[in-house]
């Protein structure tokens, strides 16, 4: 189970250290895919990335060619290297408002647990995010399903 909070940043190259607990969980080989509903990118292990595309392909076919576009174009297998580091596509940056040049822009991110998946953020994406949380009404919805 992926949990926690871990802050790097991109090196000159572009590769990322994943967080040895994230490695540890996910394996040899994790996939990272933009994320559909926020400017942030989602880390699967192989495993959970194939449970999600099985759940995909119950979708009408035309919903499933839009959706593997959508995740496929800029996605990476990450195979981390030696030191743990990845190789993040220009298209996973732009996503997730990372800049792709050491000399312009936020270049820090944030790992994020979330259970079955991880997300990474930039460190200004995920400062406002967690900003806007409404705890209350998070709370609200919990509650009325018994949690």
């Amino acid at each position: 189970m992926l949990l926690g909070e871990y802050h790097h940043s991109l090196d000159a190259k572009n590769r990322v250290s994943i967080p040895a607990k994230f490695r540890d969980e996910l394996g040899d080989r994790f996939i990272i895919v933009r994320n559909i509903r926020k400017s942030c990118l989602c880390v699967y292990s192989a495993e959970e990335w194939a449970k999600y595309v099985e759940k995909c392909k119950q979708m009408p076919v035309k919903v499933v060619e839009r959706a593997f576009e959508f995740y496929y174009h800029g996605a990476i297998n990450g195979t981390p290297d030696s030191l743990g580091r990845v190789l993040m596509s220009a298209t996973l940056l732009a996503h997730a408002e990372i800049s792709v040049t050491p000399d312009e822009g936020n270049r820090s991110m944030v790992f994020v647990g979330c259970g079955d998946y991880g997300e990474i953020w930039s460190e200004e994406n995920y400062s406002r995010h967690m900003a806007a949380l409404d705890i209350d009404a998070l709370r609200q919805a919990l509650e009325e399903f018994g949690l």
